[in-house]
C-alpha cells in the first residue's frame, strides 16, 4: 500500500554525521601554534610500496607544547618521512636526530593565523556541500516515492523532516567553524 512507503532519515542522518566527522578530522589537521600529534594525521609515505599513515611507521608523541617528535622504528624509512613532513605543506622543517625526527612548531604569525582561518573556512564549505548533496539524495528518494504513489501530504511531511536536519547540520558545521577559527586566532 502507499502508506507504508518510507524514507530511511536515520540513513541520511548518518551519512551527514559523516561529513561531520571528516570535517573535524580535517580541523584537527590544522595548526593553531600549539603542538598536536593529530596535525600529522593527513600526511601520508610511501612506505614499503604504498602510502602509510606516519603513525604507522613510528611513535609520534608531543613532550612539549610547542614540539612534536616522531620515534621513526626503520632507520630506513626516516628520510621518507621527513620529505613526506618537508612537502605537506603545514609549515614545520623536520629536525633529525637519529631515528628520531623533531617538529618545533613555531608560533604563527598574524597573516598565517588568518590563512588558516580561510583553510578552514574551505573545509566548513566542502562539508556544507557534502550535507547538501545527502539533502539532494533525499529529496530524490521522496520524488521517487511520489512516484511510487506516496501521497502528497507524506511528501511535505518527508521533505520538511529532511530539510530539518540538513539545517541541524548546517548549523554544527558552522559552530565548528566558528569555534575552530576562534582557537586559530587566539595568541
Amino acid at each position: 500500500m502507499a502508506d507504508d512507503i518510507e524514507i530511511d532519515i536515520d540513513d541520511l542522518g548518518r551519512r551527514m554525521e559523516g561529513a561531520i566527522a571528516s570535517l573535524r578530522t580535517e580541523f584537527a589537521s590544522l595548526r593553531t601554534g600549539r603542538a598536536s600529534g593529530s596535525m600529522l594525521e593527513p600526511i601520508q609515505v610511501d612506505a614499503y610500496g604504498q602510502m602509510t599513515p606516519i603513525n604507522q611507521l613510528g611513535t609520534v608523541n608531543v613532550p612539549e607544547p610547542r614540539m612534536v617528535t616522531i620515534n621513526v622504528w626503520d632507520k630506513a624509512m626516516v628520510n621518507k618521512v621527513e620529505k613526506a613532513i618537508r612537502e605537506s605543506g603545514l609549515g614545520i622543517n623536520p629536525q633529525l636526530n637519529g631515528t628520531i625526527i623533531m617538529l618545533p612548531i613555531p608560533e604563527l604569525n598574524e597573516e598565517r593565523r588568518r590563512e588558516l582561518t580561510k583553510v578552514a573556512g574551505q573545509y566548513a564549505e566542502h562539508a556544507r556541500v557534502a550535507v547538501r548533496n545527502v539533502r539532494r539524495d533525499g529529496m530524490d528518494q521522496i520524488k521517487k516515492a511520489k512516484g511510487d504513489g506516496m501521497s502528497e501530504d507524506d511528501q511535505k511531511f518527508w521533505e520538511s523532516e529532511v530539510q530539518e536536519l540538513t539545517n541541524k547540520h548546517i548549523g554544527l558545521i558552522d559552530k565548528t567553524l566558528e569555534s575552530k577559527q576562534e582557537e586559530i586566532m587566539q595568541v
